[in-house]
């Protein structure tokens, strides 16, 4: 129990880490712009704004057509979400590589009309948008992504709240997406409107995660800080990066929860495993915001293979099992890996199929989304989570980074 709650604690850890990693980057980057820009502009644009996003809950469980306390549908959502954001100067360099670009901070609060069985929760995530098309010279197409942890959930309970099947942690990874317009109404003012998608789990750190998925609809007005560079397409004074080779290290740890599926019954292990991993990618950059290449990695998973290993049956209530060889519970692969790179955050995906393994748990194909966070120039955060099979949930990726030969 102490190492779940600890893996949790450390989650939220570095999602609240994303403030002080932004202060930390933009600092470095504003030094340098200073250094740099013979024009004297302000290196920042602020602004705030504030969304209002219903939804529906996409039904997953018979928890959410009807089988719960309320004896009745669990699938409408409403949240109301403040956000701060800021954005690089059009004269400072990271303004000129990246001139659509904003991110921040945002704090939102999401109802599911079913406080008694799920709770009301409160999310605190960071934030980031850019441009995917000029339709107009005061329209555009917009994408934004928002990732941090969310507070307060009625999680399941043996007792109190054994329906709830679906949320297994009072504290849940939160995860966005969202395509919206946005409409430049007056120099200072924008209004957005859009579709998103919403993820809310605990990262397989405690059972039960089946998690809660919410399609919607969001609508919003922004109010920017100071004097605005206005809404047309940006041609002069660009920067561009020379295509190059960099290579990025990742360290990483985790917990994880395990059930087990054997003589036709399922059973939990009691307690966490232990997950540690080290990848290694060269990656090709190819322009502003684009990076592919191989990883090589390897992971060590406490709970892998464990089921030739057990001690008793299945339907025992105290679950023992001996310790799989090493061997069992090591295993290394390759993938392919693709990078959305922005300032302050690269956003980067990977499908992969370890190459050395010994069992059928680290067998196959697995799949990793991170969030990589800049601390320096060379230094970042890396958040990621990885799937097994493409269905099955594995494991969080908790660690740093390090970039090696970065000429951007």
């Amino acid at each position: 129990m102490i190492r779940n709650r600890n893996a949790i604690r450390l989650l939220c850890l570095f999602c609240i880490l994303v403030h002080p990693a932004i202060n930390a980057n933009l600092e470095a980057r504003t030094i340098i712009g200073q250094r740099n820009d013979s024009v004297s502009h302000p290196l920042i644009r602020h602004q705030l704004g504030f969304d209002i996003r219903p939804g529906y809950i996409v039904s997953t469980h018979s928890f959410l057509q009807g089988d719960n306390a309320q004896q009745k549908k669990i699938d409408q959502s409403l949240s109301f979400h403040f956000k701060y954001a800021f954005r690089f100067s059009k004269e400072s360099n990271l303004g000129r590589l990246f001139p659509h670009t904003y991110q921040g901070i945002g704090i939102s609060y999401h109802t599911f009309f079913s406080p008694a069985e799920l709770g009301n929760p409160v999310s605190v995530y960071a934030f980031q948008g850019s441009r995917i098309a000029q339709l107009s010279p005061r329209l555009s197409f917009d994408y934004e992504w928002n990732f941090g942890a969310s507070f307060g959930w009625k999680k399941y309970d043996e007792l109190s709240n054994p329906q709830n099947v679906l949320i297994g942690s009072k504290i849940n990874a939160y995860i966005n997406l969202g395509f919206l317009l946005n409409w430049q109404v007056h120099k200072y003012w924008k209004l957005a409107a859009g579709v998103d998608l919403t993820h809310f789990s605990n990262g397989n750190t405690h059972y039960p995660n089946g998690g809660l998925n919410v399609i919607g609809g969001r609508i919003g007005i922004v109010r920017t800080l100071g004097v605005d560079e206005g809404p047309g397409p940006i041609t002069s004074g660009r920067l561009f990066i020379k295509p190059h080779v960099s290579y990025d290290l990742v360290i990483y740890g985790a917990t994880r929860k395990r059930g087990l599926i054997g003589d036709d019954v399922s059973s939990m292990i009691p307690g966490s495993f232990g997950v540690a991993g080290i990848n290694f990618a060269p990656m090709y950059n190819f322009n502003n915001y684009f990076r592919a290449g191989l990883s090589a990695d390897a992971q060590y998973d406490e709970s892998a293979n464990l089921k030739e290993y057990r001690v008793g049956e299945y339907y025992s209530g105290d679950l023992k099992f001996h310790r799989p060889p090493f061997r069992e519970q090591f295993s290394v692969g390759l993938s392919l890996r693709a990078e959305l790179v922005m300032p302050v955050f690269s956003i980067n995906v990977g499908v992969g199929r370890n190459l050395i393994y010994s069992g059928d748990d680290t067998k196959g194909f697995y799949q990793v989304l991170a969030l990589k966070t800049y601390v320096t120039r060379h230094l970042f955060l890396h958040v990621g989570y990885q799937l097994s099979k493409f269905k099955d949930p594995n494991n969080l990726m908790l660690g740093l980074g390090y970039r090696f030969h970065d000429k951007r």
